[in-house]
């Protein structure tokens, strides 16, 4: 029994897009797996093309991510119009143009995804390989360095498993047998040290103050958490203060808001037993702005000035009140 699946036909029609003529970036809204992932698809379009580099559309704080980029050497840069003109091929990891308006500016030529397919935002690309089920794009890529025999070497290796490690929140979300035979494949070529140095850097001092907000807003929404932090400097906190309260016994699902850079933000992690995630989100949302996820993880972004005045917590404790027909309490 082969240890992965066979592509065939994906690498062939992949590498049928790679010219020595070309100059690749590949673009990304920077988180492990998407940084893991995109440094895999480098290396086998390395001495394919003409150049390629890895751009990521968000700014990168969290202090897991930026531990990662150093560690590992993953070379990626803010993706600004300077960026951009330099290439004339570009491909998306781990991600879909319809995620995010920088992403919709750009023609990708190659799309290589795990999450959820839209029916009203379908993607079109010359190549696009998108598996729902899979719990991470790190295991994608991995596959596609296996058929192609390129033995990944121990910071790629590190960075595709840290990858898998995060979006399956080590197996606790949803997961395939690619996902564990991936994870099990790269532990052979990755470095623990280095593993274990990355996921050690979760969080800076400053940003305790934002815990202590999501403490004092906390509320028990049916058998749900909501918390909102108030304004920000990061969406990131949220979602770690998001995963944070997955962890209270007995409690479903979590929503954690907050507003950065003028957008409301909202976090939705769930067991994937009682609710959907992702349907929620987009549910509550309801066209307003963008939404969607996993079944146990998802994200929605909703321009402030959409709310039309309506203060951003006010307005989540509407949506989420309506939407579950139960009281609102303080914790």
């Amino acid at each position: 029994m082969a240890l992965f699946r066979q592509l065939d036909e994906q690498v062939e029609q992949l590498l049928s897009l790679l010219s020595k003529d070309d100059n690749w970036l590949i673009v990304i809204n920077a988180d492990p797996d998407a940084l893991g992932s995109a440094l895999a698809l480098k290396r086998i379009m390395t001495r394919r093309v003409k150049s390629v580099g890895i751009g990521q559309i968000n700014e990168i704080q969290r202090p897991d991510n930026l531990a990662m980029i150093r560690y590992l050497r993953i070379p990626t840069r803010k993706l600004i119009p300077n960026l951009v003109a330099q290439y004339d091929k570009f491909a998306l990891v781990d991600s879909q143009p319809h995620h995010n308006p920088e992403l919709e500016k750009l023609d990708f030529s190659v799309v290589i995804d795990h999450h959820p397919v839209s029916r009203e935002n379908p993607v079109e690309a010359p190549f696009a390989d998108i598996r729902p089920k899979y719990g991470a794009t790190c295991t994608m890529l991995t596959e596609y360095l296996y058929n192609m025999k390129i033995r990944p070497a121990k910071l790629l290796a590190t960075a595709l498993m840290y990858g898998i490690r995060c979006d399956t929140k080590t197996f606790e979300r949803e997961f395939i047998d690619a996902d564990m035979a991936a994870f099990k494949y790269l532990h052979k070529f990755a470095d623990a040290k280095l593993m274990n140095r990355i996921s050690r850097s979760e969080f800076h001092l400053d940003w305790m103050r934002y815990f202590s907000r999501a403490f004092y807003n906390l509320r028990r929404i049916g058998h749900g958490l909501f918390a909102h932090c108030g304004n920000v400097e990061n969406p990131d906190i949220l979602v770690i203060v998001a995963d944070f309260f997955t962890r209270v016994h007995n409690v479903p699902w979590v929503v954690v808001s907050g507003v950065a850079d003028d957008k409301l933000v909202v976090i939705f992690r769930g067991d994937g037993m009682r609710r959907d995630m992702g349907k929620m989100a987009q549910t509550l949302m309801n066209g307003l702005g963008s939404a969607g996820g996993h079944k146990q993880a998802a994200r929605a972004e909703v321009e402030v000035a959409a709310l039309e005045g309506e203060d951003p917590e006010i307005f989540m404790l509407k949506r989420l009140g309506q939407g579950n027909k139960s009281v609102i309490r303080r914790i």
